[in-house]
């Protein structure tokens, strides 16, 4: 037996779609870990090596690479991307028209 699938066109944010709670926050809190993860790989840190560079434990640290961020607030990503040498720009604006309510985006200002 064969379903008939829906197609939808993705809004850019996975959360929204799949109408979960806090889309804009959890997407910000997705890109700015994969950031994280992204610069531990870069370096070549072990876990345990970027738990000591982050001052956290290297459980958290194995949450954190697999995309486990429920413990995670925005401020505590921003202090490990700090930890890393990132710098962190914040930019405040009006909420662009296509956009029904203001929310958070993150944004890369260059790649590296």
């Amino acid at each position: 037996m064969t379903k008939d699938l829906k197609i939808h066109d993705s809004s850019g944010n996975v959360f929204a779609d799949l109408d979960a709670r806090d889309a804009d926050e959890r997407l910000a809190k997705a890109e700015l870990a994969r950031l994280i993860r992204h610069e531990i790989t870069r370096r070549g840190l072990t876990q345990a090596a970027a738990a000591a560079l982050l001052g956290m434990k290297q459980p958290d640290v194995s949450d954190l690479v697999r995309g486990k961020l429920s413990r995670f607030s925005l401020s505590r990503l921003e202090r490990l991307l700090n930890a890393l040498d990132l710098e962190i720009r914040i930019q405040v604006g009006p909420k662009p028209s296509d956009k029904v309510h203001a929310g958070i985006t993150v944004e890369l200002v260059e790649s590296f």
